[in-house]
């Protein structure tokens, strides 16, 4: 069903969250599924209890409390609660996270509420934290310089270096300059036939780069293993030692695979971490045996297609991929 009513995206909230139920290691990306669900839904307050929930659970933690804070604020501000929502994204400041969704998302509900020079140096704040100088800027990074350029053209303010990055790394026929013009979002309230139809006509140029953006397959992912869950996977299913040699091989192993994929020109690479109890129970779903190796890159595929993959490679300096908590240029990033 395609939700297109409150009663329709209530209906599928529901149904996530049954299956958030099922399957709770996969409770994540299902409770927020369902958060927005509600939202759209008007149920607020409930999508608010979701991201409590979320935020509480100790049996699975959440992955990225920072991004589960950041949608909370952005939901309280629409239904009213903008010192709740202000005091939560002062505290993502504070944190500094080394990941751009909550910064982006921070940003944004900023931005939405006309609040721009304090999105501006969130943004702002967020590049000089991700992207060191020189470097190729990750993936999940770029939106974050889109979005400041966005917020800049708003402003009125002269490019600088960031906003002319910003031009180069976006491809579509329709510029940053003219996308981000204040004027089109007027225009779009306007009733001069003329200026409809050019409106129309633009949005049709862009629309080919979303639809081709939205086909994108998930990442090309690889399986790491944290020391514990290695540990324990080798415990429990020995004839997997041939795959896994130490666990100090396999982060380089990892690390060489996804630099040869890189260098032979595939894109959209992307980590997945494992754990024993979700990798028996796909291998259960699998009527396969845990200890068999040619499951173990259909789990991290299955892994990917559920998001679970975190972009490959990391900024230089931010935490690198393995859990060192060293940063990426001095870790696994090393030349």
């Amino acid at each position: 069903m395609r939700p297109d009513t409150p009663a329709d995206h209530i209906t599928e909230a529901e149904r996530l969250l049954r299956t958030a139920g099922q399957y709770p290691e996969d409770h994540e990306p299902l409770f927020l599924q369902a958060a927005a669900h509600l939202e759209l839904a008007g149920e607020r307050a409930r999508a608010s209890t979701l991201y409590d929930e979320l935020l509480a659970s100790t049996d699975f933690p959440v992955e990225n409390p920072h991004r589960v804070k950041a949608l909370k604020a952005s939901n309280l501000w629409e239904y009213g609660h903008e010192a709740e929502a202000r005091a939560i994204i002062d505290g993502i400041r504070a944190a500094g996270p080394l990941d751009a969704a909550p910064w982006e998302i921070a940003a944004e509900t900023l931005e939405a509420h006309d609040e721009l020079e304090a999105a501006h140096d969130f943004f702002s704040t967020a590049l000089t934290l991700l992207l060191a100088p020189g470097e190729e800027v990750p993936y999940a990074t770029e939106s974050l310089l889109i979005g400041r350029h966005r917020v800049r053209r708003l402003m009125g303010v002269a490019h600088d270096a960031w906003d002319e990055l910003a031009d180069t790394l976006h491809t579509a026929a329709v510029p940053l300059d003219e996308l981000h013009d204040p004027k089109r979002l007027w225009a779009l309230g306007s009733s001069d036939p003329g200026e409809l139809q050019a409106e129309i006509n633009r949005l049709r140029a862009e629309l080919g780069t979303y639809r081709s953006a939205l086909s994108r397959p998930f990442p090309v992912a690889v399986l790491h293993w944290p020391q514990d869950e290695l540990r324990e996977l080798l415990t429990a299913y020995p004839e997997l030692s041939q795959e896994y040699v130490s666990h100090e091989d396999h982060l380089a192993r990892l690390e060489a695979a996804l630099r040869d994929l890189h260098a032979a020109g595939t894109p959209n690479l992307g980590i997945v971490t494992g754990t024993v109890p979700s990798y028996e129970a796909f291998a259960a779903s699998e009527a396969a045996s845990p200890s068999d190796p040619d499951l173990l890159p259909q789990y991290a595929t299955t892994l990917a297609a559920r998001g679970r993959a975190v972009p490959w490679p990391p900024a230089r300096s931010a935490a690198c991929w393995c859990g060192s908590e060293r940063p990426y240029r001095s870790c696994h990033g090393a030349d």
